[in-house]
């Protein structure tokens, strides 16, 4: 028998998890803090502060993200540098490679892995979760730099609000992501931090690995590749999009976000099970996307970043339906200017309104056919994927630096 008043809403149970944790949290390092001046007070001056501090901790919330992590651990691996890898995907790809000095650990996902990072004792931390000190994940009193790296090249500020509120330093993959921080801090008070361009260390891998993906020969492909949320193209359109290119006779492969399967499964669903008599069409839910990015002739996709992995990889074209963008729930609804990425995608790919999709095969071959937008891409190419082939030394170099600079204080 149900007892209604025992249910907590999800809502109410990240909100208490949060509680409790930070509770414990601040119990857990009390507690250490007079256990050891009572050390001191009895032992005098002959007592010495033993730490376990970790020098390097990179988390990983999953599969998705080893593009970005594997050259940094390679760099660690190469130099010899002791790094520990939490991930939260079991059966995470580093798991794979035999390294000496790189040490990988399954702490689990969601509230379990927040758990065990909000008593994380390291020198420094690296991760690419977004939302610091907002949700779940606490800053831990024993880790003493927090150091964010983005995993896109669009515009730093389309993480929901606070994302990178709280970091000490953000690793960017072009100097143009740096004015928004800025505004941003400004505008809420809070200390500067430092923001390094890097590059795009998953960009640096997909690099290397498409061009032994590309087919020789193989039908026109479209690629449907949207953002997650109601923003996102296949929550706006869906099968106004999708039953219009069925019309097309093109090969369509539909790569939604990772994040679509956790909060969006109802609306894959009804959509798989439309196309799923429909040759034409396949699904990628592939934590890799190098093999749909290579088959495909053009892309479509919304605000989503994989536009300019798309364009920057492959050098083509592209149709980007943002439709009415609703910058509210990010950090770009404080932003009093239009996002760089929105100034760029019109003069790189084509702006596609939903009373195209009558039309959609036409302007498909209209916009592959054309060779205006080509430099225009190269131009954004330099802007937004500086340091290219050397983010992973580079943000070693960088997270070495700290940890040195941590040690000396």
């Amino acid at each position: 028998m149900t007892v209604p008043f025992l249910y907590i809403d999800p809502g109410t149970g990240s909100m208490l998890f949060s509680v409790i944790i930070s509770l414990f949290a601040l119990a857990f390092f009390g507690l250490r803090a007079v256990w050891i001046k009572i050390k001191i007070f009895f032992a005098g001056k002959k007592y010495v502060v033993k730490t376990t501090k970790l020098p390097f901790v990179i988390y990983s919330e999953g599969k998705q993200y080893w593009n970005t992590f594997r050259p940094v651990l390679e760099e660690f691996e190469n130099r010899h540098i002791d790094v520990v890898y939490y991930t939260s995907a079991e059966d995470d790809l580093v798991f794979d490679r035999k390294w000496e000095h790189v040490r990988p650990e399954f702490i689990g996902a969601g509230n379990r892995a927040f758990a065990r990072l909000n008593l994380l004792e390291a020198d420094v931390c690296l991760m690419t979760t977004p939302g610091l000190d907002v949700f779940q994940l606490k800053r831990s009193k024993g880790v003493s730099h927090y150091c964010h790296v983005l995993h896109m090249v669009n515009d730093a500020t389309l993480y929901k609000r606070y994302g990178l509120d709280y970091f000490d330093s953000v690793l960017l993959s072009g100097d143009y992501q740096k004015e928004d921080i800025r505004y941003l801090e400004k505008l809420r008070g809070l200390p500067a931090k430092r923001l390094v361009t890097v590059g795009s260390p998953y960009l640096d891998v997909l690099a290397e690995k498409i061009r032994d993906h590309i087919p020789a020969e193989h039908p026109f492909t479209v690629l449907v590749s949207p953002s997650w949320g109601k923003s996102g193209l296949l929550s706006m359109y869906g099968e106004k999009l999708l039953d219009a290119l069925a019309l097309t006779g093109y090969k369509v492969i539909v790569r939604p976000h990772p994040q679509s399967k956790q909060v969006e499964r109802e609306m894959l669903e009804r959509l798989q099970d439309r196309y799923r008599d429909n040759p034409d069409f396949s699904w990628d839910f592939e934590p890799d996307n190098i093999v749909s990015l290579a088959k495909a002739d053009i892309m479509i996709s919304d605000f989503s970043s994989i536009t300019l992995d798309y364009a920057f990889l492959r050098g083509k074209p592209f149709l980007s339906a943002v439709g009415e963008f609703d910058p509210r729930p990010y950090d770009a609804g404080k932003v009093p200017h239009q996002l760089w990425q929105f100034q760029i995608l019109p003069k790189i790919g084509y702006e596609l309104r939903e009373e195209d999709f009558a039309c959609i095969g036409d302007i498909i071959k209209k916009v592959t056919d054309s060779r205006q937008s080509e430099q225009n891409r190269i131009d954004a190419k330099e802007q937004a994927w500086q340091n290219r082939g050397c983010a992973g030394k580079s943000i070693v170099d960088f997270l070495v630096k700290v940890q040195q600079e941590v040690n000396q204080r």
